[in-house]
């Protein structure tokens, strides 16, 4: 577990970075090349060697500046996924948080500033298991479980340039495009014995070595072809969302992030949701069910990142002011509990 900063960054991360360091992680969070070597695309378009451009970016990762290397696989596209939160007793707090966080299928779970304290994600191959999961989380911690499934994307992208000194996400940005997306609870997509292994062996992430599709195709027994295919495939059907390096924001000083749920009539949710969506200091943006018998009346969700906590609540207070002019509540993340990517085990059938 780690504690966010209240705002304010790490001076020292951007230590010792270059143009082509800072070109690598502000120019490959995405878009990277699905090809057998890959490395030499981007060490063309950097302008170092093949060798030099591989080293870098395990440098990268290892000073933690990116979390990973990979896709970013879509949950409610790949199986079901929900959000949810407790209100863990302080007593009760590290008890609770162990209990959810030694489930695989919670990939994030953090602390906020609210009394539903403790708030995470759990994403499995099934709605089935996503039910389960949460049950069993109920009955072990004896904490009342408040589901919210996503039932529209308007716009979720956390890739934003970070080697900069900007004090909230894509300060320098005047707009973002937007694709509002219904999402069902009980989609599965139909996948192919070749795609579900290879979702399987990916979502971890690739290997750092040349040659990573290849090495990915020879651990699932499949033609590299096949892979690469495969690859653009479920990139274009939305499977993946994007492909690249994925930064560590908290590393990387954006450690103030506000969620902030709104009270929107139901009648004004989409107009709403995508005017601001669009809005580029919104990093996420989504539709999310009222609970009133568990006192939640909220249907909308945002969320502003940055690296300063005052800066953060200076964006709320205009989103308030001239967009959302609702009830709104805004939890802070005080504590990351856990951080992982998606799991998606049982897509094949026979998880424990």
């Amino acid at each position: 577990m780690s504690s966010l900063g209240a705002g304010g960054s790490d001076e020292d991360w951007r230590a010792g970075l270059d143009d082509v360091d800072a070109a690598l992680v502000d120019g490959y969070q995405s878009g990277f090349p699905v090809v057998e070597e890959p490395f030499r695309v981007v060490a063309t378009d950097l302008g170092v060697e093949e060798a030099e451009a591989l080293e870098r970016v395990r440098t990268l990762r290892e000073r933690g500046v990116f979390r990973r290397f990979g896709a970013v696989l879509n949950p409610p596209v790949i199986g079901s996924s929900t959000l949810a939160a407790v209100s863990a007793p302080e007593d009760r707090f590290e008890e609770v948080a162990e209990v959810i966080n030694g489930y695989r299928q919670v990939n994030h779970n953090y602390r906020r500033s609210h009394e539903w304290n403790m708030w995470f994600v759990v994403t499995a191959g099934s709605r089935e298991t996503r039910d389960r999961i949460l049950e069993e989380i109920e009955a072990r911690t004896g904490c009342e479980v408040l589901v919210l499934p996503m039932l529209t994307d308007f716009y979720i992208d956390l890739e934003f340039p970070v080697v900069n000194g900007d004090r909230f996400a894509r300060e320098s940005l005047s707009e973002t495009e937007v694709d509002a997306t219904r999402i069902s609870e009980e989609a599965t997509a139909d996948f192919s014995d070749l795609e579900r292994r290879l979702l399987l062996e990916i979502q971890d992430g690739f290997p750092l070595t040349r040659t990573p599709y290849r090495d990915v195709a020879d651990a699932i027994d499949a033609p590299v072809d096949d892979v690469l295919a495969a690859v653009k495939r479920l990139r274009d059907n939305g499977c993946i969302k994007r492909i690249g390096c994925v930064v560590n924001h908290l590393v990387t000083g954006f450690d103030a992030n506000c969620m902030v749920v709104w009270d929107v009539p139901d009648e004004e949710l989409d107009e709403r949701g995508e005017a601001v969506g669009a809005l580029p200091y919104v990093t996420l943006c989504y539709h999310r069910p009222r609970r009133p018998e568990q006192d939640w009346p909220y249907n909308l969700f945002t969320m502003v990142h940055g690296r300063e906590a005052a800066a953060v609540d200076a964006k709320v207070d205009e989103l308030a002011g001239e967009h959302l002019p609702f009830e709104h509540e805004r939890l802070f993340s005080t504590e990351t509990l856990k951080q992982t990517g998606a799991r998606y085990d049982d897509i094949v059938g026979g998880e424990e």
